[in-house]
């Protein structure tokens, strides 16, 4: 695993946000679709519930509400951003870099924005990407994930449609004493996996075609019990690793944030962990799979509920298509949270 990020004191999260379409839709729903029964989607997933972007939203709409709470919380405008960085797989087009629509959006007119896709844990890599930039420049940075994965799911595949949902969620980057912020993190890709997570149609080897869409070649397909063993056996040594590399324990934990991909498979990973001590933070149940934007609708929903005390570490870790894995440890610079309550902002 490729450590990060050395040099980094006095950088950390001074700003958190989200947001979540307005359409929630039900297991019911899904189910019909799916040829299963709800009771069956909560058993295997936990999940009861997603939100799906309205017809006219896209994947830049949603990370760009989400920056706005994120700047409302840290209480800077979008000028004072140096740096714009949005982890998606699903983005507005193929080009340009969806950071860049999010950039125009909200006002950011001199910050520099490209996009990161390390699918679900391209939230964590962007983290990394920004921390290292601003470790020499200073100043502000934004970290959106968000993801549209509602277009891009075949409603009958039993496999996937029943695990995501839309939604986005931000964090601002900026100055924080020097016994918070970043503590270290790490990242690795396997990318003798790539088959188990893909999206096979729209790009330069198979572009999208007539013939693409009538076979499904544009849809997401994953091969579950793949990612399972993947999840199962890499992630108790990516936070074991990470936590020994910054002279850690278990024991020092105080927060789980992990991706939410499902919520069977945490709570059976859960156990190998040797976090004892700490919390883990899931919101699956009511926001399903958000891919990129997961981690931080967590983060978000957490700090609504007042969970993070000054002082906290928090262990994020994502992990997706790739395959790919990252981990950041953070140390909570605290605030009161702003509003209160645990629903991240809704359309």
């Amino acid at each position: 695993m490729t450590a990060f990020p050395e040099g980094t004191p006095g950088t950390g999260i001074v700003g958190v946000g989200s947001h979540l379409p307005s359409q929630v839709v039900s297991n019911g729903y899904v189910a019909a679709r799916a040829g299963v029964t709800p009771e069956w989607i909560v058993r295997k997933t936990a999940i009861r519930e997603r939100r799906y972007a309205g017809r006219y939203e896209a994947t830049s709409d949603l990370a760009a509400r989400a920056a706005e709470a994120a700047l409302a919380d840290a209480g800077i405008t979008a000028d004072q951003l140096g740096w714009v960085v949005v982890a998606t797989s699903t983005p507005d087009q193929p080009q340009p870099a969806t950071a860049c629509l999010v950039q125009h959006q909200i006002g950011a007119d001199g910050a520099a924005a490209f996009d990161v896709n390390a699918v679900c844990s391209g939230f964590v890599f962007a983290l990394a990407a920004a921390a290292r930039l601003m470790s020499g420049s200073g100043g502000h940075g934004l970290v959106i994930g968000a993801d549209v994965y509602s277009r891009i799911i075949d409603p009958s595949d039993r496999k996937t449609a029943i695990l995501f949902g839309d939604g986005a969620g931000a964090v601002v980057l900026g100055p924080v004493p020097e016994d918070r912020g970043f503590v270290g993190g790490g990242m690795a890709s396997r990318g003798d996996l790539s088959g188990l997570i893909r999206v096979e149609a729209g790009g330069s080897r198979v572009p999208a075609s007539k013939e693409s869409v009538v076979d499904g070649s544009h849809y997401f397909r994953m091969d579950g019990r793949g990612v399972r063993e993947f999840v199962t056996d890499q992630l108790p040594a990516a936070v074991a690793s990470v936590l020994d590399a910054n002279g850690l324990t278990g024991d020092d934990v105080d927060h789980f944030i992990p991706h939410q991909a499902n919520g069977a498979l945490l709570a059976d990973v859960w156990p190998l962990l040797g976090l004892g001590r700490a919390r883990q933070v899931t919101t699956v149940e009511r926001h399903g799979n958000t891919s990129a934007a997961s981690i931080p609708i967590a983060l978000d929903h957490a700090r609504r509920e007042g969970r993070f005390t000054d002082g906290d570490l928090l262990l994020m870790a994502g992990f997706g298509g790739g395959m790919s894995m990252a981990t950041a440890l953070i140390r909570w610079h605290g605030r009161p949270a702003a509003g209160g309550g645990g629903e991240p902002r809704v359309a």
